[in-house]
């Protein structure tokens, strides 16, 4: 339910201060002493830090270079569904593994924390049953957001100077 200094936070809810969100110097030790052994054994297809955006933008991220979707449910109802997508909370890593390997990732993982939150599609992108598009649609807008804000920047300032 962490949503401090996230994303979503300042643009999307306004505010601008916000303390860091809960970080365990040795979680983190531990999780990326997993995502290296999950490497090393070639368990995994991929791998993405959850960082700006949160999981939302870091499920998005993935699926750019190849075009591939996802269909994710949240598994924990106890979440605020926010800090769910958006929140930035420290420590989690996204991967995905193909389907006759899931039993060997879940027994790698032991008792180390995960939620297995869906499966990656050909393209669209659905969020607890809802359609959110295409990934080309998301991507567009990923990949351009910098020029259009830049190019609303100079619009904007040229009619003020008129």
């Amino acid at each position: 339910n962490d949503i401090n200094s996230s994303q979503y936070l300042s643009k999307i809810c306004g505010v601008e201060f916000s303390p860091a969100p809960h970080f365990e110097l040795e979680e983190e030790f531990l999780l990326q002493q997993k995502v290296t052994e999950l490497i090393k054994y070639n368990i995994i297809e991929s791998a993405h830090d959850v960082s700006e955006g949160g999981l939302f933008v870091t499920l998005l991220e993935s699926g750019f270079h190849r075009n591939l979707g996802f269909d994710v449910v949240a598994a924990d109802y106890n979440t605020r569904k926010d800090a769910q997508w958006f929140g930035e909370k420290q420590s989690r890593v996204v991967v995905s593994v193909k389907a006759e390997k899931l039993s060997e990732l879940k027994k790698a993982l032991g008792n180390h924390p995960f939620e297995e939150l869906g499966i990656v599609t050909a393209g669209s992108v659905e969020v607890d049953g809802m359609e959110w598009g295409q990934i080309e649609e998301w991507k567009e807008k990923y990949d351009t957001a910098i020029e259009n804000y830049l190019s609303k920047e100079e619009a904007g300032s040229a009619l003020s100077s008129i």
